[in-house]
């Protein structure tokens, strides 16, 4: 019998030291599956910062894209003008009043005709929008001649075929 309790004790010694060491295991696997999912929320936050960083980038960059386009086209729409009032003034000069003013005249010709042009271009593109069944505008006395003219001869606008003080911005779409 005292045999038996002998090893009895030994068998409890060693599963209670096998325990023991099974609660180790057990103690630092569950500090490695704690760090694994710490690591893995960290990875998880990491990609979706950096897939919010890819989205701003690629928005700056077609904004900067953008940016230089209208820069571009600005700078181009300013040699058209100036390339255009110099044309202007060469060809359909304003009616002048004097000599003397010739020159003062002269350097407001641009200007005044690119009030006046611009002025004419958006009343035609607007009455096109917003009523395409109906897109003539009236002529009147606020109109410079030679330059509603310069518009129908070189076909950037059409008149009215039955009322000649009238006319419409010709349809380049068709």
């Amino acid at each position: 019998l005292q045999k038996v309790k002998n090893d009895l004790e030994m068998v409890l010694s060693t599963v209670r030291s096998k325990n023991k060491q099974l609660e180790e295991d057990l103690k630092r696997e569950q500090q490695w599956y704690e760090e694994q999912k710490q690591m893995l929320e960290t990875l998880n936050k990491m990609e979706e910062e950096a897939n919010t960083e890819v989205e701003h980038p690629s928005t700056k960059r077609e904004l900067n894209e953008l940016k230089n386009k209208v820069l571009k086209l600005k700078t181009y729409k300013k040699e058209l003008l100036s390339a255009l009032g110099e044309f202007l003034d060469e060809h359909f000069p304003p009616p002048e009043k004097g000599e003397n003013s010739k020159k003062k005249i002269k350097s407001s010709c641009f200007v005044n005709f690119l009030n006046l042009i611009l002025l004419v271009f958006q009343m035609l593109i607007n009455t096109l929008m917003t009523t395409p069944h109906e897109p003539y505008i009236t002529i009147n006395e606020s109109f410079w001649p030679p330059y509603i003219e310069l518009l129908l001869r070189y076909g950037m606008a059409l008149r009215h075929p039955e009322d000649p003080n009238r006319m419409r911005l010709q349809a380049y779409h068709k």
